[in-house]
């Protein structure tokens, strides 16, 4: 039976109609498969027995070296925000709040949000192109052959490792961040150190601490789950391990920044 006599043909000014249902499909079928890969990965979690040795390869993989980029980026961006907020709020004469500002911008918003996009460039990327070989060199198959489950041995360590890593990077983020608006405040621009501190005990809460927490436990669920989708799911050869990467970087900073505004927006 030929194609014309099973598929309907569509009159042409319904085609663009057409091919946005198709897509459509496509959209909700990739999702599906999304939290499908996703719930695999959640149950096999939190069901022993458990990779112990396996779980502490991926914390020094995605953690530890990830430490030097989180320290370098956080030192520097709270500089940034040192020296552009002072001088905001020296136009207003409010330089005593560069404290707060400084603190509440990288607890609530920048701290989990950055320290997840640099720790996706870095650990994430190279997450994805490991699987992703062994995908093509068929080793996933493999482990399977012996017995091995693979979302066990290869997913579910790097999405107990993100929970684990990611809150603590984000911490450590946060203080050297501070320390930097601190060194341009008071080091170059003469703020007082008590005003520095005394405004932000005044002004950051346990709410802004608990927002940002909440943020950096959940871009620790979102860039091993994505990252780790890609690399099972990468095309033939070098240049879909590639392109797996590339789309694994992508999708997971732009989720990160969408899930970024809806849980502040919870929270708030």
């Amino acid at each position: 039976m030929t194609e014309s006599a099973t598929t309907p043909s569509w009159p042409l000014p319904l085609r663009p109609l057409e091919a946005i249902g198709r897509g459509a499909l496509d959209v909700v079928q990739a999702l599906g498969r999304f939290g499908r890969f996703f719930g695999q990965a959640t149950v096999y979690a939190v069901i022993p027995p458990f990779k112990l040795g396996r779980l502490m390869e991926r914390i020094q993989f995605i953690g530890f070296r990830s430490l030097t980029i989180v320290i370098l980026t956080g030192t520097f961006t709270g500089m940034v925000l040192g020296l552009q907020v002072f001088q905001t709020l020296s136009r207003v004469g409010s330089e005593a709040f560069l404290g707060p500002a400084v603190a509440l911008s990288l607890i609530r918003e920048l701290g989990p949000v950055l320290c997840g996009v640099f720790v996706t460039g870095l650990a994430g990327s190279a997450l994805t192109a490991e699987i992703g070989i062994m995908r093509i060199t068929e080793q996933i198959d493999a482990l399977t052959v012996m017995a091995l489950n693979p979302w066990r041995y290869l997913v579910a360590p790097a999405l107990v490792a993100g929970v684990i890593t990611f809150p603590l990077m984000t911490a450590i983020f946060d203080v050297v961040g501070i320390a930097g608006g601190y060194v341009v405040g008071v080091g170059l621009m003469g703020l007082s150190p008590g005003t520095y501190f005394g405004q932000m005990q005044t002004f950051v809460g346990w709410s802004d601490l608990t927002m940002g927490f909440w943020k950096a436990i959940s871009f620790g669920i979102i860039v091993p789950w994505v990252c780790t989708y890609k690399g099972f799911h990468c095309g033939h050869g070098a240049e879909g391990v590639a392109r797996a990467t590339t789309q694994a970087v992508v999708l997971a900073s732009v989720v990160i920044l969408v899930w970024d505004y809806f849980l502040g927006s919870v929270l708030q």
